[in-house]
């Protein structure tokens, strides 16, 4: 017993130490408001630089739109040092976690530089509290280093500063993505549950192609709301994919699809639309009432998309959602939501048939089935 307790002392010490250490190295370093470099991934431009939307040009949104909207899902900072460290000071809200998240998913930071033309992960940095500092990567080679940090997946975020030694400078990077693919859809989309915010999904297609998928995802929600589709028309991009049939009911998808698909297209003519099916969850593998609820969910969506067509929609396209997460059954962290693996499953399956629509329209990268 008495070993016991001594080895949980030292390790309560040890992990002290280890915070104490931490901080200790942030009060050498000067920080920089991420305001004044550049922060990239927002759907359209408002007041707050953190929120996807600003909302308040959008009155008529539901209030749980609003509040997903807040959230940094896809936002990243972009910004060149010369500093052999880099850290972070950042606020979150007081929102309780996410279930099926790791703490650094859901309110934390993970930071990517580039390295021989490709984005290599450098670090991460999991919440200490409502306003945490960390170390994210230190004792690097000296020399200019192109950085992107991306934030939070799952929480609004404020006040972000990037530590870097004083020796060191610090300026705004370019956008290094083209184009603007929108990505409207649910949790799967926001990012659940990838274990850090640079590998939902949207992210790493963006990586591996240099084209910029927009995260437009909203958990809980994604049912094709007038509002939102209003919302969606306003939103300028070169592609579409609506992967918002997960939430919706059959009867949703029947009275709400032709209205978003046809607001696009009245919008921006001539852009692809994606039109997207569930994935297959892993829970109706045994829980048969999810089966059947998500077969007539795909069915519901596929008929809409013929529909449209025979309506004449042009420059519309239609993926299916067999087999996106495997045949193995361990692609997902509750049934539903992909883990890291599911969400490399999608992208294998999904990128070439977007690249193959998407190059019709403008200049797309080879795709070799690597992402990063």
């Amino acid at each position: 017993m008495g070993g016991t307790l001594k080895a949980m002392m030292l390790l309560v010490l040890s992990c002290s130490l280890s915070h104490l250490v931490s901080s200790q190295a942030t009060d050498t370093l000067i920080f920089t408001n991420a305001e004044e470099l550049a922060i990239i991934g927002k759907a359209l431009p408002g007041k707050n630089p953190y929120h996807r939307v600003d909302t308040t040009t959008f009155d008529l949104l539901p209030a749980n739109i609003k509040k997903l909207l807040t959230c940094s899902s896809g936002l990243a900072v972009r910004f060149n040092t010369s500093s052999t460290v880099i850290a972070a000071k950042w606020c979150v809200t007081n929102a309780k976690p996410r279930e099926f998240l790791t703490p650094v998913a859901n309110k934390g930071l993970d930071l990517y530089i580039k390295r021989n033309d490709k984005w290599e992960y450098a670090g991460a940095a999991a919440p200490d509290g409502q306003c945490s500092e960390a170390v994210i990567v230190n004792h690097m080679e000296a020399g200019e280093k192109e950085c992107l940090l991306y934030l939070p997946l799952y929480d609004a975020v404020d006040n972000v500063k990037i530590g870097i030694e004083r020796k060191a400078g610090i300026s705004a990077g370019t956008d290094p993505f083209s184009k603007r693919i929108l990505v409207y859809g649910s949790s799967i989309v926001m990012g659940a549950s990838a274990s850090r915010p640079g590998l939902a999904y949207p992210a790493r297609m963006t990586r591996a192609t240099g084209l910029h998928f927009l995260n437009l995802g909203l958990s809980g929600s994604a049912k094709m709301e007038k509002e939102t589709a209003n919302m969606i028309g306003a939103i300028d991009a070169d592609a579409y994919v609506l992967d918002c049939v997960p939430n919706s009911s059959a009867a949703q998808i029947k009275e709400r699809t032709q209205y978003l698909v046809t607001n696009i297209r009245q919008s921006h003519p001539g852009v692809p639309i994606v039109i997207m099916q569930s994935i297959v969850r892993e829970g109706g593998t045994w829980d048969q009432t999810i089966a059947k609820r998500v077969a007539v969910q795909n069915d519901a969506i596929e008929e809409q998309y013929n529909i449209l067509v025979k309506k004449g929609i042009e420059d519309l396209y239609f993926i299916r959602g067999q087999q996106l997460l495997g045949t193995d059954h361990e692609g997902s962290v509750d049934g539903t939501h992909p883990n890291d693996l599911g969400f490399d499953r999608m992208i294998q399956k999904l990128l070439p048939q977007f690249l193959q629509i998407f190059k019709q329209y403008f200049d797309t990268p080879p795709y070799n089935g690597k992402t990063f």
